[in-house]
């Protein structure tokens, strides 16, 4: 028998929800490159509940205690003796969140002697030290799709809330005031701006179709160029480096991964290429920009505003800079954990066990590592040797 160690962010402040503000969610099916939603033989869960905290438990309880197997779900991942530490030794299985990740170093996959899968609940795996999985044998697998349409949401709603400087004259309302001139002072349209990607993958390619009504400028650099007959239906300017790419832009959006090649991306010198004035929005990782250089450039007025829900580390002490500096509208890591992209991801999660437990494949659009090396949308995103 398997012991799968889960590790989900803590329940609301005021306990886990007896009701929903909604009766259900709408059933997706496939996604727009044609890939199913998973499809797991059966789910213990009403899709539309809170399963990422720990009493939602993924909905895997049941699954796994009928077959024998052992559960431990935990929010507590950090430091020595954490819960996930003290029952890391003989754990078959590790899960979690990108929202609140457990950090898989390699150390920890070095002890972890039984350790022969990791499962990110969600997409993103820059958590787990890939080249340690890689050295040790061990799969990886993220249930890849399963949010990418909640983030490009997300970065939609952020880029919106920053040129029309919504935060702010929503404010006003809550200080019972009715400020018009102060709540405009900082507004804008985005109609006729130009708006760039780094990285133009699921999420990018996904934020630029819902970008394309609004009249702008699309622009997008990625390593993998995008079909030309999709340049041409969206618009789109390519540009080869995200150096060449920003000076362009008055807006832009990351939706690239983390590792070496991204990490720090954004940094003083980067920025200072931008317009002034430029908005940033940031959905895929926190490392990816400079902490201290994007609070210098908010506070110089280099950028106008800095949005996102990725934080390093997360989640983010109280401390950290992103929360008090000027013009930002950062949420916690919030954009890819809907109640119904939690629906997807936990089947999903369950899809995969389903697979590993049985002896079965598991989907190749699932697989980071397998087989002592990069695999499936791993390969497409990651490049070994360079986290």
């Amino acid at each position: 028998m398997s012991k799968i160690v889960c590790v989900l962010y803590d329940d609301p402040v005021d306990g886990y929800p007896p009701a929903y503000a909604r009766d259900d969610i709408p059933t997706v099916r496939q996604y727009p490159d044609g890939q199913t939603t998973p499809t797991p033989k059966s789910i213990d869960f009403d899709p539309g509940e809170l399963l990422g905290c720990v009493s939602g438990e993924l909905g895997l309880r049941g699954f796994l205690e009928s077959q024998g197997h052992t559960l431990v779900v935990t929010s507590d991942k950090d430091g020595p003796d954490s819960v996930l530490d003290r029952e890391l030794d003989d754990a078959d299985v590790v899960i979690s969140q990108p929202f609140w990740p457990a950090y898989m170093t390699r150390e920890r996959i070095e002890r972890a002697r039984n350790l022969s899968l990791i499962i990110t609940a969600g997409i993103g795996s820059d958590h787990t030290d890939l080249d340690a999985a890689i050295d040790n044998g061990i799969t990886v697998a993220e249930v890849t799709y399963s949010n990418s349409i909640s983030v490009s949401e997300h970065v939609l709603m952020m880029i919106l809330a920053l040129v029309r400087n919504y935060l702010p004259a929503h404010q006003w309302v809550l200080d019972k005031g009715w400020n018009i001139a102060d709540s405009v002072k900082r507004s804008y349209d985005l109609e006729g701006m130009h708006v760039g990607t780094v990285g133009a993958g699921r999420i990018g390619t996904a934020v630029l179709r819902r970008l394309k009504p609004f009249g702008v400028h699309l622009h997008y650099t990625d390593k993998h160029r995008l079909p030309a007959e999709v340049e041409r239906e969206l618009g789109l300017t390519f540009h080869p480096t995200p150096h060449e790419m920003v000076p362009q832009c008055d807006v832009v959006t990351i939706n690239a991964p983390l590792h070496k090649e991204t990490e720090h991306l954004f940094d003083d010198e980067l920025i200072g290429t931008m317009k002034r004035g430029t908005y940033l929005v940031n959905t895929a990782r926190g490392k990816i920009c400079d902490r201290d250089a994007v609070v210098r450039a908010l506070e110089s007025g280099q950028l106008a505003g800095y949005a996102g829900d990725v934080w390093y580390p997360q989640p983010a002490p109280a401390d950290h800079p992103w929360r008090t500096m000027p013009n930002h509208g950062m949420t916690p890591h919030t954009s890819g954990t809907t109640l119904s992209a939690q629906a997807r991801y936990a089947a999903g999660t369950r899809e995969i066990l389903e697979c590993w437990l049985e002896g079965r494949p598991i989907r190749e659009e699932y697989l980071i590592v397998q087989g002592g090396t990069l695999a499936g949308a791993g390969a497409h995103a990651y490049t070994a040797g360079t986290q």
